[in-house]
């Protein structure tokens, strides 16, 4: 492509604050989850800017499918590339960005990358029913595809944005948010970058990648958690399921034995696909 647009859209639905949360935050996130959101997109936004790119925020009013939209057109785009949602909530909001888009011409690529298979895909090479056991979804899986591994010195750059205001990516108290001087920071910083130094760092202990076994591990354990603490990462695209997991098979063929799934740290990693086809 001659242009490319990297665009993160702000969700009021998730990130407006509400003074009758539970918790500081919205209504549906908590501020610690905002925080590492906002975190994971300035990472995103430096990674961005030495290939000669950036990372265009917008902020949506009311619906995010609105403010997509307006710049599919506004932009004159000819190629819409987004990560396939499985939660009702997105399922809908996508639905209407893509009958926009097929209604303008706009061609759509929207892959399953966020989980190491496409639940879907599973649900139909098991006869149009979930697999019921962890055993039955590996069989009916296989083994995930690799992924893909290619680099890039540099991307197009941005094309005209017209009068869109380009916002920088906002601190909590430019979302609305009030004093938070006294809230708990977590260690765990966002960010792909953060994500791929924790699972090195994890994964150069080869005897206790090897010997992991859940639920085994104490759950009050902070100074060394005894998890990889990357779930927050795969969450929310900061790192890829399918290269964390083949980065665990590296070090099992490194290893005389091992633990097996579902405890073992790669059986973890499936496990959560293993849930979220369930709820399908």
């Amino acid at each position: 492509a001659a242009r490319v647009y990297p665009v993160f859209v702000l969700d009021p639905r998730y990130l407006r604050p509400d003074p009758a949360a539970p918790s500081p935050g919205s209504a549906r996130a908590g501020v610690a989850r905002v925080r590492f959101l906002l975190e994971s997109l300035r990472d995103l936004d430096a990674r961005l800017r030495r290939l000669g790119s950036r990372l265009l925020v917008l902020r949506a009013r009311d619906d995010v499918s609105d403010a997509v939209c307006a710049a599919l057109k506004d932009w004159n785009i000819g190629k819409l590339c987004f990560e396939s949602d499985t939660e009702p909530y997105a399922l809908a909001r996508d639905k209407r960005v893509t009958d926009f888009a097929a209604a303008s011409g706009i061609e759509v690529f929207s892959p399953v990358s966020h989980t190491l298979f496409d639940p879907a895909e599973i649900i139909e090479k098991n006869g149009g029913r979930p697999p019921l056991t962890y055993q039955s979804f590996v069989a009916t899986a296989g083994e995930p595809p690799k992924p893909v591994m290619e680099k890039y010195s540099e991307l197009p750059p941005i094309g005209d944005t017209g009068g869109y205001e380009l916002l920088p990516v906002p601190k909590l108290e430019e979302l609305g948010y009030g004093d938070l001087s006294q809230e708990y920071i977590p260690p765990f910083r966002g960010g792909e970058t953060e994500a791929l130094k924790r699972m090195r760092e994890s994964l150069q202990d080869k005897e206790w990648v090897a010997k992991f076994e859940k639920p085994k591990g104490d759950p009050s354990a902070f100074l060394k958690p005894a998890t990889t603490v990357l779930s927050p990462y795969l969450k929310f695209g900061c790192l890829s399921a399918r290269y964390f997991y083949h980065c665990i098979q590296d070090v099992y063929r490194s290893t005389k034995t091992h633990t097996k799934p579902p405890v073992s740290l790669a059986g973890q990693v499936s496990s959560f696909v293993t849930a979220l086809v369930s709820l399908f």
